[in-house]
């Protein structure tokens, strides 16, 4: 798929985050907007999926270890079909399949419930130990939070995979440098990331824009050719990426746009959808 194609659906996938946080009232769009472009990437070029079989037992499985960011995955999942785009709007309601945090039994498209930070890439590297263990040939793809990776687990997941020689396994940080309290670097700082899971092992791929297509791309190719190792991805992302007043502010990390704040962030983003349709 050609990048404008994927940076139109990522803008279209920011606007699903944007409505189903303020239909719903809450939620975290912060980091969901920082991750579009790998959420649109992994769903619409990287990975190996049928929408029409979610199940399917050769498909490549992914994991949102930073469950919060739940609004960005639905949105790309609807968008690519997994479930209509209008179910967004019952984002965290009674009896939705939609709730705060990714749930395996009742969202399509979901290979793993998550929102304890730190467990997600366990149960990823599970489930790329299983492929190995079985001869199987589908990828684990699983994305962390750079507060998130403060979690002590995500190092016994990585030493782990490390040292099994996980191949198939790619461990993608959104480093958009906000968490809930402020900087990760004054909270508890991960820096430098790409050396720290080198330590356990893996090939490390920084990226200095993951919110650029033509990166991702380069880096997500460069992690299917090596072998021998995992892959960690340690994407530079901008915090509420699409949406102005919302860029690199920790106080949008778990905040919902009242109805003023979200008639300026659609306008914004109609607006650059419209940009788009005119190169």
């Amino acid at each position: 798929m050609e990048n404008l194609e994927l940076q139109k659906i990522a803008n279209e996938v920011r606007k699903g985050i944007i409505m189903s946080v303020h239909a719903a009232k809450a939620g975290h769009p912060g980091g969901s907007l920082s991750a579009a472009e790998v959420f649109t990437y992994l769903y619409f070029e990287e990975m190996n999926i049928e929408p029409k079989e979610p199940e399917r037992a050769d498909r490549d499985r992914f994991v949102l270890s930073k469950g919060h960011t739940a609004p960005g995955m639905y949105a790309a999942l609807a968008h690519r079909g997994y479930f209509p785009v209008e179910d967004l709007l019952t984002l965290r309601q009674i009896g939705s399949p939609l709730q705060g945090h990714p749930c395996i039994q009742h969202t399509p498209g979901v290979d793993m419930s998550t929102g304890s930070l730190g467990q997600g890439v366990s149960a990823a590297v599970g489930m790329a130990l299983s492929a190995k263990l079985s001869g199987d040939d589908y990828r684990v793809y699983t994305l962390l939070g750079d507060g998130e990776i403060q979690e002590g687990q995500v190092w016994e997941a990585a030493m782990f995979a490390g040292h099994r020689k996980l191949d198939n396994l790619v461990v993608i940080v959104d480093n958009n440098g906000l968490q809930i309290d402020g900087k990760v670097e004054e909270v508890c700082s991960p820096y430098p990331i790409g050396e720290k899971f080198k330590a356990f092992n893996f090939h490390a791929i920084d990226v200095e824009d993951g919110n650029d297509f033509d990166s991702l791309r380069k880096a997500f190719q460069e992690a299917r050719e090596t072998k021998g190792m995992p892959t960690a991805i340690i994407l530079k992302t901008v915090k509420g990426r699409g949406v102005s007043y919302m860029e690199n502010i920790a106080g949008w990390h778990g905040k919902a746009p009242n109805d003023e704040e979200y008639k300026i962030a659609m306008e914004e983003l109609e607006k650059a959808g419209e940009a788009l349709c005119q190169k």
